[in-house]
């Protein structure tokens, strides 16, 4: 942990001397070439907390979703993060916390974001006891509402990009954030899918019953996301 600390020092050093040099010269072939270093600082910087992952990762755990979709939602995830932080630093700074300790955050957009996760953890625990179909466009909600807690890099990204004049350089870099952190998010998803399907065909050539397997996951997915939710409002 204290590495990844160390490397987001960095990051954010390099980000701002980047940018910097950018609003002083307006070179973008300078800026474009940097742009590969902007994906690696979005796949580092969402291997730290506050990313979605735990919730990404219990959702598919009780899932049925194949790869691809697991992939979507993750890329669904990604996309929000990114999209809803550069929206508010585009049109909605007055949401903004403006205590040193909460710097970069949104205090509304997190709670909706938790409390709908809260929610839709219930929905999973309930739907498990009665043996209900997961709805069609279930994941891609999950991964929009766990989404909205605004990426805090992609803030300062964009709220350094804006003091120096050069939004547009902000949104390049956001765009090439979004490439890491799809990358990080996308292997988790990968990950946990594969591990699933790994147990239930485990499962299923020894005999046992892969349909209460899954409303167990299922149910064990709700669970978490509902401590996850809870935990994170108190």
């Amino acid at each position: 942990m204290q590495t990844l600390v160390d490397l987001q020092r960095w990051i954010y050093g390099s980000i701002t001397a980047y940018l910097s040099v950018f609003s002083d010269t307006g070179d973008w072939l300078t800026l474009g070439t940097v742009l590969p270093l902007g994906i690696v600082f979005g796949a580092v910087h969402a291997l730290t907390p506050g990313h979605g992952k735990t919730v990404l990762a219990s959702y598919l755990v009780g899932s049925r979703l194949a790869v691809a979709k697991s992939l979507a939602v993750a890329g669904t995830l990604a996309t929000t993060h990114v999209a809803s932080a550069v929206l508010l630093a585009l049109v909605g700074a007055p949401l903004l916390s403006r205590t040193i300790a909460g710097a970069g955050r949104s205090d509304v957009l997190e709670d909706i974001s938790r409390g709908l996760v809260a929610l839709i953890g219930l929905w999973l625990v309930i739907r498990a006891l009665r043996g209900r179909q997961h709805l069609h466009g279930e994941g891609l909600m999950v991964g929009f509402v766990a989404g909205l807690v605004p990426c805090p890099l992609t803030l300062f990204v964009m709220f350094f990009a804006l003091s120096r004049g050069v939004p547009e350089a902000g949104l390049t870099f956001a765009l090439a954030m979004l490439i890491g952190i799809c990358l990080t998010l996308g292997t988790v998803a990968l990950a946990v899918t594969l591990g699933r399907n790994y147990v239930a065909g485990w499962i299923e050539r020894h005999g046992k019953s892969v349909e209460r397997l899954a409303r167990a996951l299922d149910a064990l997915a709700g669970a978490l996301l509902i401590i996850i939710g809870v935990s994170a409002l108190l």
